[in-house]
């Protein structure tokens, strides 16, 4: 493991990451998404992917990597550009898991990759909706003492920090990011994924000009049983 110092409107940020057979020519990024790590990206892919270099990078404000600063999705993708830039990669093919993959997407990358990708809205459950406007109406009584009532699994014991930037990203319409995406996409998603359901992978393969897109066995982190699949999917596509 590795830190990597980035500067991004005059804030420090500590960028962990693991660099992956480092002499090979052709470079793959991976993007873990939303309250996750890099580390379950090189526990499904770190046996595949040999003839690549692999980057696995900690987001900012997850695993090893800082973040004391509100963000977006373009302020995030705009590090990992930075991010790139500094230690020298230039990666053909870019992973991105659900929030990784808006990031990946805005990265224009040769070869896109996404593994149930968020980006499509979704109808929300009634249960949801009242929840909401419960706490826009008990909201003047007091942020902190409502928050952990309502606030989603995805963001409690965040910062404030972390809480913010997670109200910017969580609910985006991407289609017209996805929809300006030229070079070729190779879709993978579960058949039972609730948090970005199959639907929203046909929408956006249907966004994307050049796209194919697989559907596989099981949830949200279906790819932790189908790596290998899909590094030989990979593979089939960027040799033709």
């Amino acid at each position: 493991m590795a830190i990597k110092e980035i500067t991004y409107k005059k804030k420090k940020f500590k960028l962990s990451y693991e660099l992956c057979n480092p002499n090979a020519k052709t470079g793959i990024l991976i993007l873990h998404g939303w309250g996750s790590n890099k580390e379950i990206m090189k526990q499904a892919f770190g046996n595949q992917f040999h003839k690549y270099r692999q980057t696995y990078l900690d987001l900012p404000g997850f695993g090893g990597s800082s973040n004391d600063m509100i963000l977006t999705t373009e302020d995030y993708a705009y590090i990992v550009r930075l991010f790139i830039k500094a230690i020298g990669l230039s990666p053909t093919i870019i992973i991105g898991h659900s929030f990784g993959g808006k990031i990946a997407t805005l990265l224009e990358p040769k070869y896109l990759v996404l593994l149930s990708s968020a980006g499509i809205k979704t109808k929300k459950p009634w249960s949801i909706k009242i929840k909401i406007a419960t706490f826009k109406m008990l909201k003047p009584l007091g942020f902190n003492k409502i928050r952990e009532l309502f606030i989603s699994d995805d963001a409690k014991g965040m910062s404030q920090e972390m809480y913010e930037t997670f109200k910017n990203v969580v609910d985006e319409d991407f289609e017209s990011s996805f929809a300006k995406y030229r070079g070729t996409a190779i879709l993978f998603w579960g058949k039972d994924d609730t948090a970005t359901p199959l639907y929203t992978g046909e929408k956006i393969a249907s966004i994307i000009k050049n796209s194919q897109l697989y559907t596989l066995d099981g949830d949200h982190f279906f790819f932790l049983k189908h790596a290998e699949f899909i590094k030989n999917k990979i593979e089939n596509i960027i040799k033709d």
